[in-house]
């Protein structure tokens, strides 16, 4: 059975890009905003929920850039990587609701294309050119790219 995530690409007024810090595996991993996909939910649902939950942030759901997926040892796993335009809100770092006191999240941070560079543990790692090179192509295909190449968190 598949089980499914959903992260968003969310662009400051400065082209910088919201990533929030989790702890996974011991160690920290830069990523973008999201997570898993709820009963009843459709991916773009679960990434307005998540980057609300984990960034204070409301955002209006764009353009799928990514759709990426992982069959193996780990199980059958698919993210969808949108863009998002903030709404409301202001960014502070939340919390996810169903891990109680074993919180990943630990900090939120906007990120330039150089900064993100030198970002020593980045998911995926691709982020750090084919976003920039995703976000240029602007919207004249619905999806940047199908991957299956790389390992899936949700």
């Amino acid at each position: 059975m598949w089980i499914g995530g959903a992260r968003a690409v969310i662009i400051d007024g400065k082209s910088r890009v919201l990533m929030v810090k989790q702890r996974h595996e011991g160690r920290d991993i830069w990523m973008l905003p999201g997570g898993a996909i709820e009963d009843g939910e459709t991916s773009r649902d679960a990434a307005i929920r998540e980057v609300l939950e984990e960034t204070g942030l409301v955002v209006r759901v764009g353009r799928l850039l990514w759709h990426v997926e992982e069959a193996g040892e780990r199980g059958q796993r698919f993210v969808n990587f949108f863009t998002a335009n903030v709404i409301g809100g202001k960014p502070e770092l939340g919390e996810d609701p169903e891990l109680g006191d074993g919180q990943v999240l630990d900090d939120i941070a906007f990120f330039s294309k150089e900064d993100m560079e030198n970002v020593e543990n980045l998911y995926p790692a691709y982020l750090k050119d084919e976003l920039w090179e995703a976000l240029e192509a602007g919207s004249g295909s619905e999806i940047y790219k199908i991957r299956d190449d790389v390992p899936v968190f949700i």
